[in-house]
């Protein structure tokens, strides 16, 4: 009877393949040793170079397992070498227990040693060895990664948008020529366009804008993945930290800052309702507002009527106040209308002063830019001695990291500030005219809006709102709140603002 053989046929790399060890050279080998001692191989198992960790962990049991339960079957198990088998001492000892416990010889074709103290020390070697090679390649991994970050490029595969190529044999990062103009697109449309993440997967499925050629839909996760990845802002994410990158920007930072600010404030059970995402907060404990759907059977059949409440009204004594939308509408349209001035030479009059009072604002704005410059001299000092430090070496890599991060975000920020206030010098007048114009035909155009442009709309007049009982308080913005405040003022005083 010919005898049985279990074997294993692994490959870590494909320089490993290239040096003849690929699979088909070992299962060939493999073959020829069972044959050669009048055997067969009942059982083979691979490790391709392609095989994740987790994968090579699962096979490498599955052999033991295998070869424990049919230990008495079994003539040996086969490895082409030592480091073949155990990439560490931990599965060497793994398989000199099956040795030992369950009686399987452990064959190294290419390597073979005596079952004696000499050739158990000849084998402990060879596996100390690869255990040193595996660690030491490691090592070099990771420092070639660092080294990669470094020079600002990603440490592994790019990010969606983005492609890898090589160039005089090095890998780089270019725009993906397919995908790099739909992150723009995806990061406007949440930002500007009132989209949550379940109505931006419909919009750019009905647009035909595709995920891949092979999976048309953009999903939810992938996209709110998207949203909150920084590379699309120039960085690059390694051991936990955001470093500097030099591939092109596909979002700006501003865009990208209000998309964050707006993810962290929505509340997805709200999402199709006008007031919902938190835009309201209850007088009462200062909690978020939240809407709910309820249907009720009529004589016209189903119908649905939307209440909002605030959630945590069900506390002990807090209000047990709900309020149904057209109640808001109502409220909504009255502060409409009482920004409309009806009286031609009232309006016309009202507009000049408008403009007028933008002037001083224009003067808060300058004292608001040389401030501004100061903080970001002041960062940038900053900056310029934590690199020193850094070169110096008395600061860890990881600190280092952490803080410039936080300096480039700060930056950043009052970078954005500064160019606000310096398109505020040149503007004020247009907005406040432009904003002037919105707020005489602001119940026109709600009425015929849709969810979303409604959303927009009190987004614009308003900042946010509070809930006293039944009413709501609204924060007006400016210039709006000026329009507002002169009404009010006009109509007491008779002829001045």
């Amino acid at each position: 009877m010919k005898k049985q053989y279990v074997a294993l046929a692994r490959v870590s790399s494909r320089e490993q393949e290239r040096e003849g060890f690929s699979l088909e050279v070992q299962e060939e080998a493999l073959q020829a040793y069972a044959a050669k001692h009048n055997g067969a191989i009942k059982r083979l198992f691979r490790i391709a170079e392609t095989a994740t960790k987790p994968d090579e962990r699962r096979t490498f049991k599955e052999v033991l397992a295998y070869a424990k339960k049919n230990s008495s079957r079994i003539a040996g198990l086969l490895f082409f070498k030592v480091d073949r088998a155990a990439r560490n001492l931990f599965d060497y000892v793994e398989l000199e227990r099956l040795e030992i416990d369950h009686g399987v010889p452990v064959i190294y074709i290419t390597q073979p040693t005596e079952n004696n103290p000499a050739g158990r020390m000849m084998r402990r070697t060879l596996a100390n060895m690869a255990s040193f090679y595996t660690e030491q390649q490691s090592i070099d991994v990771k420092d070639g990664l660092a080294r990669r970050v470094k020079d600002g490029l990603f440490p592994g595969k790019a990010t969606y948008g983005y492609e890898n190529y090589r160039r005089d044999g090095r890998s780089l990062v270019r725009n993906h020529s397919e995908h790099a103009s739909k992150i723009p697109r995806i990061f406007e449309l949440y930002a500007f366009e009132g989209h949550t993440l379940d109505s931006l997967v419909e919009h750019l499925a009905d647009n035909g804008i595709e995920y891949t050629a092979s999976m048309c839909r953009f999903t939810r996760s992938k996209l709110h993945k998207i949203l909150r990845d920084r590379s699309y802002i120039g960085e690059i994410f390694f051991r936990g930290e955001w470093h500097s990158g030099k591939h092109d920007h596909l979002v700006s930072r501003a865009v990208f800052d209000r998309v964050q600010v707006l993810m962290g404030e929505q509340t997805y059970q709200s999402h199709d309702l006008v007031y919902g995402c938190e835009r309201i907060t209850c007088g009462h404990c200062g909690h978020a507002v939240t809407g709910e759907i309820k249907t009720k059977n009529t004589k016209r059949g189903p119908t649905q009527y939307i209440y909002y409440h605030c959630s945590r009204y069900t506390r002990e004594g807090h209000p047990r106040v709900r309020v149904r939308e057209a109640q808001f509408d109502e409220q909504v349209l009255s502060l409409f209308d009482s920004l409309r001035i009806d009286d031609d030479g009232l309006r016309d009059w009202f507009g000049r002063v408008l403009r007028a009072r933008t002037k001083d604002q224009q003067h808060e704005s300058q004292d608001r830019v040389a401030d501004l410059q100061r903080q970001l001299t002041s960062l940038r000092n900053q900056q310029d001695r934590l690199l020193n430090l850094r070169l110096l070496e008395e600061i860890e890599e990881g600190t280092f990291a952490t803080k410039s991060r936080e300096f480039r975000d700060r930056i950043a920020e009052l970078t954005l500030r500064l160019e606000a206030c310096d398109r505020d010098r040149g503007e004020q007048a247009d907005i406040a005219s432009k904003a002037f114009e919105l707020s005489q035909t602001l119940r026109e155009k709600w009425l015929s809006a849709d969810v979303r442009a409604k959303r927009r709309l009190l987004e614009i007049v308003c900042l946010n709102f509070s809930l006293d009982g039944v009413s709501l308080v609204p924060e007006i913005r400016k210039p709006f709140d000026v329009l507002a405040k002169g009404l009010s003022v006009l109509l007491s005083r008779g002829d001045r603002i």
